[in-house]
């Protein structure tokens, strides 16, 4: 499925203190915690616990959020369907890096090991 530049305007201004919430929700329910949360967020962007309440505090949107981030040099290991999109089909750079967090969060909520997540193994480190 293609994203259309309307899909990826959507997604550039939906603020990420919108969605923060729904995370939570997600991964709790299952039985996960904040604290893996964090890890995940962190992992792909760089953000810590303190910044990540401060972008929510400011409500940031998406493009403003990964702009200023330093997303994980493995991220581009994170594939798969996500929201109906295959993610290693976008061409929107910014609509994949929301993509790759909701794969991270997916995988998070679907009970998956965090060195699985994280994309750890003997020849790729953090």
């Amino acid at each position: 499925m293609k994203t259309t530049d309307k899909h990826n305007e959507t997604i550039a201004k939906m603020t990420f203190a919108s969605v923060y919430p729904h995370y939570i929700t997600k991964i709790e329910k299952k039985g996960r915690t904040i604290n893996e949360l964090h890890e995940v967020i962190e992992w792909l962007t760089g953000y810590n616990k303190v910044e990540i309440q401060q972008l929510i505090d400011q409500k940031v949107t998406f493009e403003m959020f990964f702009k200023n981030a330093k997303l994980n040099s493995n991220a581009h290991l994170i594939k798969g369907v996500i929201c109906g999109y295959r993610i290693e089909d976008i061409d929107n750079e910014l609509t994949k890096q929301v993509r790759y967090l909701d794969k991270l969060i997916d995988e998070l909520a679907r009970g998956r090991k965090m060195e699985k997540i994280l994309r750890v193994n003997k020849t790729n480190t953090k």
